[in-house]
């Protein structure tokens, strides 16, 4: 489990321009993504500040495992990076921090570094697998009610962690449009299903989980290792046709209401960076049974949990036009999470599973307890039952076309230097 070290001082200064107390990107962070500058290829970059750091090209400025590690990110994805495991992750982050706090070395640097507004950003790894938990608790109750009032979570909820398959070709990069799809629906008081674009479009506010390093098949990832599997976390939207899914979700959950785009923010941050906003895991409600003992691990529960927190805001189509800010919706914790990360990766691989570099586990919707945290519009508007007021005097139950949804996430914590995500956004456009 990763800890702090001088690469987590506040008190380290950078010298490349806007990157001191940067509210995303200090030098204390150093996600990694995939960018292309202008007129070049896609390769490995770090964020710092409102810049980003070729990686490949700082290679030769480095040293050992550091230097090894930086040339991987000539590649167009980050795969072969998140391969090379925690330790040599680690090496990068001590290699970089040093290179971005030491005044002599800029002029070596400086070319290496570019403007992020002028590059285009990439989907970071080349998705393998892609795995939707439900580890949401509030946001399970709080769906469950709507459709089962006595009994709003089913009987195994709390002995096992609830996922899904989902579709690893639709997850797509921050950014652009997300076409409004089309499926089967069935109203209630209606004798046949018809087949048109969703009326109940949502979203789903959650975290990015990336699998650095896997297992061979048959071989279970125990859960105190679990956490060095894992290279670091984004921003992931789940997008969701309420309708669609209402229709098609039984007998075997999600299937067209899911698969049809999810959104991920471009640069993920390390479980290293993370290291000063791990916290307790919080104690389960009295009555709740234990977890089984191949998920539980006592270091995990000291320490498991993240202090993230995830931020959800609305740009309308007429507020544009009234040049109107965005209009928060959602603000959870991601120690609303019933299950650690490290829960999630060891019950994925406990029947023998193999996780590969590249896979995705979202985290499911982390909506909190108050109803100002809950993560979706399903829950927001009650089942679409309390439209939700907006500035301007507009109404929603649910997304309509040219609506933006813009995620972001930031962890704090006293002593330390604030670190952020940076954003993951999509404006949903007109049904093909």
């Amino acid at each position: 489990m990763s800890r702090t070290d001088v690469t987590h001082d506040p008190a380290a200064r950078c010298w490349v321009p806007g990157a001191q107390a940067h509210p995303d990107f200090p030098v204390q962070n150093l996600p990694l993504g995939i960018f292309s500058p202008p007129g070049g290829e896609a390769r490995g970059g770090v964020a710092i500040g409102d810049h980003i750091l070729d990686l490949a090209a700082v290679a030769p400025l480095l040293e050992g495992q550091a230097a090894t590690a930086a040339a991987l990110g000539r590649q167009g994805t980050l795969n072969a990076l998140l391969s090379a495991g925690s330790e040599a992750l680690r090496a990068l982050r001590h290699g970089l921090f040093a290179l971005l706090t030491d005044p002599a070395r800029e002029a070596a640097a400086q070319a290496a570094l570019h403007r992020a507004s002028d590059c285009t950003l990439h989907l970071p790894v080349a998705v393998s697998e892609y795995t939707d938990f439900y580890s949401g608790i509030h946001h399970a109750v709080n769906v469950g009610k709507l459709f089962r009032p006595d009994a709003p979570l089913l009987p195994n909820y709390k002995f096992v962690p609830i996922g899904y398959h989902g579709r690893a070709s639709s997850v797509r990069v921050s950014g652009g449009d997300v076409l409004r799809p089309r499926g089967q629906v069935k109203a209630p008081d209606a004798d046949m299903p018809m087949f048109g674009p969703c009326r109940r479009l949502d979203y789903e506010m959650e975290m990015a989980v990336w699998i650095g390093s896997g297992n061979a098949p048959g071989q279970p990832i125990p859960i105190g290792g679990a956490s060095g599997h894992v290279a670091g976390l984004s921003i992931l939207n789940d997008w969701s046709a309420r309708d669609i899914q209402a229709w098609e979700y039984q007998p075997l959950g999600p299937f067209l209401a899911k698969n049809f785009h999810t959104s991920v923010s471009p640069w993920i941050v390390t479980m290293d960076a993370l290291a000063p906003f791990r916290t307790a895991q919080p104690p389960r409600p009295e009555g709740d049974p234990a977890p089984l003992p191949y998920l539980l691990d006592e270091a995990d529960q000291a320490a498991g949990a993240f202090g993230v927190t995830m931020e959800v805001h609305i740009l309308t189509a007429a507020m544009r036009a009234a040049g109107l800010p965005p209009h928060r919706l959602s603000r959870g914790s991601m120690t609303a999470m019933y299950w650690t990360i490290a829960q999630l990766v060891a019950h994925h691989s406990s029947n023998g599973c193999n996780l590969r570099t590249g896979d995705l586990l979202g985290t499911g919707t982390l909506s909190g307890e108050m109803a100002e945290s809950r993560g979706s519009l399903l829950e927001l508007s009650e089942g679409g039952r309390q439209p939700i007021a907006l500035p301007g005097g507009e109404q929603r139950t649910f997304l309509e076309d040219g609506d933006e949804l813009i995620m972001t996430a930031f962890a704090q914590a006293p002593g330390f230097a604030r670190i952020g995500f940076g954003e993951c956004r999509g404006r949903i456009a007109p049904a093909p």
